[in-house]
């Protein structure tokens, strides 16, 4: 049976798919090459001692960590949907949204609401894709295939599609992608969020990437770092905080870069999806050849510049993008 019921407060507990993120280890790799900035942090490190280039790597993870870890338990939600796994009807996940979209224009009040993924076995799901159709002014559902549980189709979607759709009766504004997915694990949160010219804003996952990833809250934590292990320490920390929050601006959602000052997320740059293999591939790739430059300079062996360039950035992305031309020309 499809349900839909509100629940005042009610605390997330499930576990949930980490949407478009980089990953852990491009994360970590990039806040250790932050602390390799540091001659101070690759000075200890010869010498023995590690410290500067671990708090690099934990700090570079930590504001992901402080989301998916806590943060995410306590976040509270108004109402949920729950799909029939038997007969989803997206009708019924479409009005859902569309209301709640009216209660955060009526009331002029925050209103989230979840969307709960269709399991259908133990590695099997139901995907289905919720749609925000701006210049048809209406919120489309469409249901897709199933899916195991690494999001690889096991069943294509229903030769005869089923969708649905209900009318936007309020203008909404996007901060994010206009189509989502929902189909392994949790389902996410979407925060319809009032605006002071009349429009309304669904924020998708609304308790990422707020407080966690400000650049402020880096500094916060560079404090107690000082106190304990002097400026060195606090600068890698600030360092590595502030790199993690400046390579999530590269993808789509972006992040409230100067809370407390300022709740809203800034929109990211739209220039990768962090979750995809390549951007976290050249992450790790760059930090590696960045962490080895900055060891080489306090090395007696000389390292040339020009070299490191050529054999570890040019020749490996002019190689990758051939073989992307031409596995794309043969898929063809």
């Amino acid at each position: 049976m499809q349900q839909i019921w509100t629940c005042p407060f009610q605390l997330s507990t499930l576990t949930l798919q980490p949407y478009f993120i980089m990953k852990g280890i491009a994360h970590f790799a990039v806040g250790v090459a932050s602390a390799a900035c540091f001659p101070g942090a690759v000075e200890a490190a010869a010498d023995g001692t590690p410290l500067y280039f671990v708090l690099g790597g934990v700090f570079g993870l930590l504001p992901d960590t402080l989301d998916f870890k806590f943060y995410r338990f306590f976040y509270r939600h108004h109402a949920e949907v729950m799909p029939d796994p038997l007969n989803p009807d997206p009708q019924i996940v479409a009005d859902a949204i569309t209301g709640a979209i009216d209660q955060a224009a009526e009331s002029g009040v925050p209103f989230r609401i979840r969307l709960n993924t269709v399991r259908l076995g133990a590695d099997l799901w139901q995907r289905y894709t919720v749609r925000f159709n701006l210049p048809e002014k209406q919120v489309e559902v469409e249901i897709g295939p199933t899916v195991d549980t690494g999001g690889s189709p096991v069943t294509p979607a229903p030769a005869t599609p089923s969708n649905a759709s209900a009318p936007l009766l309020v203008p909404v504004k996007l901060d994010y992608m206009a189509a989502t997915n929902i189909d392994i694990f949790e389902g996410p949160i979407f925060q319809m969020t009032p605006g002071t010219d009349g429009t309304v804003v669904p924020e998708f996952i609304p308790w990422h990437r707020q407080w966690s990833h400000s650049f402020l809250v880096g500094l916060m934590f560079a404090f107690p770092a000082w106190l304990i292990w002097g400026w060195l320490a606090a600068a890698v920390v600030a360092t590595a905080y502030a790199a993690h929050v400046a390579a999530d601006q590269l993808g789509y959602m972006g992040s409230s870069l100067l809370w407390p000052l300022t709740r809203r997320r800034t929109p990211g740059l739209k220039l990768q999806h962090s979750g995809e293999a390549l951007p976290n591939f050249s992450a790790v790739w760059l930090s590696c050849l960045f962490i080895f430059w900055n060891v080489s300079l306090a090395s007696p062996v000389e390292v040339s510049a020009i070299r490191l360039l050529l054999w570890g950035v040019v020749i490996p992305f002019v190689t990758i993008q051939l073989l992307r031309r031409k596995l794309g020309s043969t898929a063809r």
